[in-house]
C-alpha cells in the first residue's frame, strides 16, 4: 500500500497491544527479513516494512557530499521523512488494524541504521533502536551526538558492525567501527541497556541476516 508517498507493507500481530516494529529497506527486504525474525523469537509482533525511500534524501540528517565521485550527494531530508513516518505512516496503519502497541522500535541498515539512531534525538516514539552496520562515519554525527540530547530514554538500543567495514582507504567510512564503538560506550555509560555486536565480513555480508538478529535481540531485550 501506499502512505505518506512511501510503499508500506504491514504483517500485523496476533495481539493489538503487541510491540510495533518499523524497517526502512531500500527495495523489498522486507519479507524474508520478517520470516528470518520469526526463527529467531516468538515474541509476537506487527511488522512495518518501509520502501520507496529516496535513500540519500530521506536517511541522512543533513546534506553532506557523496562519498565517492558520479554519486548523488546526501540531501540531509530525515527530519522530513520522520515527520511523514510519525505523523502520517504511523498514525494511519494503527487507525487502520486497530492497534494499540506496547511499544514502537524503529530499526535499519546502513544509512537506514544511521536514522534510526538520528530518529532518537528528534522523537520519543521509538522506545528500542536497531542500527545494523550502521553509516555512522556521516560527516558531523558524533559531533551531533556529543552536542544534542535524545528526547527520550530508549529502553535498549542495539549496534553492529561487520568485522572487515572499517578496512577501507576511505577517510570516511574507515571510521565506522571507532564510531559505532564510541557510541556504544557512549550510550552504556549513560544506563541505557545498549548491545555492539561484530559481525564477520563488510558491509555487504548477509545484510537480512544481521537486521534480523538485532531486531530479534531488541524484541527480547529486558526493559
Amino acid at each position: 500500500m501506499r502512505i505518506g508517498g512511501k510503499d508500506v507493507e504491514v504483517v500485523t500481530a496476533g495481539s493489538r497491544e503487541a510491540p510495533m516494529v518499523i524497517l526502512n529497506t531500500v527495495r523489498g527486504e522486507g519479507t524474508p527479513v520478517y520470516k528470518r525474525i520469526r526463527w529467531l523469537t516468538d515474541v509476537d509482533f506487527t511488522f512495518v516494512s518501509i520502501g520507496g525511500l529516496d535513500w540519500n534524501r530521506d536517511m541522512s540528517p543533513w546534506a553532506s557530499p557523496p562519498i565517492y565521485p558520479k554519486e548523488e550527494p546526501f540531501a540531509g531530508g530525515a527530519d522530513d521523512y520522520l515527520r511523514t513516518l510519525t505523523d502520517t505512516i504511523i498514525p494511519t496503519i494503527v487507525q487502520d488494524n486497530g492497534l494499540q502497541p506496547e511499544y514502537m522500535m524503529i530499526s535499519g541498515y546502513s544509512m537506514a541504521g544511521l536514522f534510526a539512531v538520528y530518529s532518537a534525538y528528534r522523537t520519543d516514539k521509538f522506545s528500542r533502536v536497531v542500527s545494523a552496520s550502521g553509516s555512522l562515519w556521516f560527516p558531523g554525527f558524533m559531533d551531533f551526538v556529543c552536542e544534542n540530547e535524545m528526547r527520550g530514554r530508549p529502553d535498549s538500543i542495539y549496534l553492529s558492525l561487520g568485522d572487515k567495514e572499517a578496512k577501507t582507504r576511505n577517510q570516511l567510512l574507515c571510521r565506522v567501527q571507532e564510531n559505532t564503538e564510541r557510541l556504544a560506550g557512549l550510550y552504556s555509560g549513560r544506563g541505557i541497556p545498549t548491545r555492539f555486536e561484530m559481525n564477520p565480513g563488510n558491509h555487504f555480508t548477509e545484510p537480512g541476516e544481521r537486521m534480523a538478529k538485532g531486531i530479534a535481540y531488541a524484541l527480547g531485550a529486558e526493559h
